[in-house]
């Protein structure tokens, strides 16, 4: 399957040249780069979160194969979708599937699903791409979005996936694509965002979940993120970084009614 842009010429630029300027006028390009295994980005209009997500990526050496979980909000396909084959058509170039990583992800765990349904208008995976093409023009991925899941469950997936990552045996980086609190005013997202900020930083992915439904957070993407925290922490991660925090308040004025991103380096 050819998979066409869902956002383009919305969320971000569809001419190449305009989107490459825009990508880079969200950029670092004097941030020093290190290996990471995982990252927090969010995924909305690169006018409101593009200078988050920019500080995220322009901080990391990007290998030539991501995990790209995020969550679905279109409601389309199975609980947790992963698409096997294919390839994604994007301004800048088209981006394939890692099959042989696609493949070993799907036999790791019963729970994960073949289904392309969830991925064709969905774009929580799709914004994150021009930023990866910008730095690895080669990149290929693997996309997987998710409806909810319980804690117990966010813990087998992370398994697969760390079983598929050390069988392919290749460096892989796990991007969750989210943002935190939706349309309340900038205060109080703030607030409600640090409280589960504090706890990506402090690597406690089961009190992020559960803070998260305790405290009534709507930071959508909280099933990929905590899969991916379980899963970085297997393969060796011990510290996490806040990059940036902002939220659309402080692009558009309007401070009552904002969504939050945060940008999270996990190494």
């Amino acid at each position: 399957m050819n998979r066409s842009p869902a956002v383009a010429g919305s969320f971000y630029p569809k001419d190449p040249q305009s989107l490459r300027e825009d990508v880079a006028s969200h950029i670092e390009p004097e941030a020093a780069k290190s290996p990471a295994l995982g990252i927090v980005v969010p995924h909305a209009g690169f006018m409101y979160s593009g200078d988050v997500a920019g500080s995220v990526y322009s901080q990391i050496e990007i290998p030539d194969t991501v995990i790209l979980m995020g969550p679905n909000h279109t409601g389309q396909g199975a609980d947790i979708s992963l698409m096997p084959k294919g390839t994604w058509s994007m301004p800048m170039g088209e981006v394939s599937i890692d099959e042989e990583l696609a493949g070993m992800i799907l036999k790791a765990s019963p729970l994960i699903r073949s289904d392309d349904r969830a991925h064709v208008g969905e774009h929580s995976l799709e914004t994150q791409l021009p930023f990866l093409q910008f730095f690895q023009k080669n990149i290929r991925m693997v996309p997987l979005v998710f409806m909810k899941l319980n804690f117990e469950k966010s813990r087998l997936v992370s398994q697969a996936l760390v079983d598929a990552i050390r069988q392919v045996g290749r460096p892989v980086l796990l991007v969750a694509s989210s943002d935190m609190t939706h349309f309340e005013s900038h205060d109080s997202a703030c607030q409600k965002d640090h409280k589960a900020i504090d706890h990506m930083l402090q690597l406690d992915e089961r009190a992020l979940f559960e803070t998260v439904r305790k405290e009534k957070i709507s930071m959508c993407g909280i099933h990929p993120v905590t899969v991916m925290m379980q899963a970085v922490k297997q393969l060796g991660a011990t510290r996490c970084e806040l990059v940036h925090y902002m939220t659309s308040g402080q692009v558009n004025g309007d401070l009552s009614h904002v969504v939050g991103y945060a940008g999270l380096v996990l190494r």
